[in-house]
């Protein structure tokens, strides 16, 4: 596409116009002198709104629903970009989405919704944010097996929480970060680990 356009306008710029004895390309370069510099910045192309966080901790902008990690009823900037949607709060910019252009849709991200599951950790693994994640390719087979051996090790309860307290670290230090330690701690056996949170931590931070 790009050459075609290329073509084009080399074509147009050969393009004498009625009454003109001289080709566009010709009067162009003959205009630029007198043209205005380019402006100094760019100019913004989104479109700017500013929504309130809802009960289920989403912001609606134009048709569809958009997490954020901010407490019900706080205001926010949202920009909407043609490729993303960027949510800011005091002057930070606190979440981004790749924009859904389906209509009526919840587009949640599992990063904000952690410290809300870790009190109460028996939603974690039928909760939306998760299953998105899963459908997204966010959530490796090795997050199951290490939360599964959690779980028999401490109760599905405590091992759903440890789970969580790991996923929190990932959001500081990295996803990647964390896949790998969970994967060297799998790696090591899981049922000669006595602490498989605590190991899991102990490789993260140490990277």
């Amino acid at each position: 596409m790009n050459l075609y356009l290329e073509h084009c306008s080399n074509e147009d710029r050969r393009r004498i116009l009625s009454g003109r004895t001289e080709t566009v390309g010709a009067a162009m370069l003959n205009e630029q002198p007198h043209l205005l510099p380019l402006a100094a910045e760019l100019f913004d192309l989104a479109e700017i709104s500013f929504p309130t966080v809802d009960s289920l901790r989403c912001v609606r902008v134009r048709t569809n629903r958009y997490s954020v990690p901010l407490p019900p009823g706080t205001k926010v900037e949202a920009r909407v970009h043609a490729a993303a949607v960027e949510l800011c709060h005091g002057g930070k910019r606190v979440a981004r989405h790749e924009r859904n252009y389906s209509r009526q849709q919840k587009i949640l991200d599992l990063e904000h919704y952690l410290d809300v599951l870790r009190k109460k950790p028996g939603a974690l693994s039928g909760s939306t944010p998760l299953a998105q994640w899963r459908q997204a390719g966010r959530w490796p087979a090795s997050f199951d097996q290490l939360w599964q051996a959690l779980n028999l090790r401490h109760g599905r309860s405590e091992g759903t929480r440890e789970m969580i307290e790991l996923l929190e670290l990932g959001v500081g230090h990295g996803w990647d970060r964390l896949r790998v330690a969970v994967e060297q701690t799998l790696s090591m056996g899981i049922t000669n680990v006595l602490g498989a949170a605590k190991l899991t931590k102990e490789l993260l931070l140490a990277r």
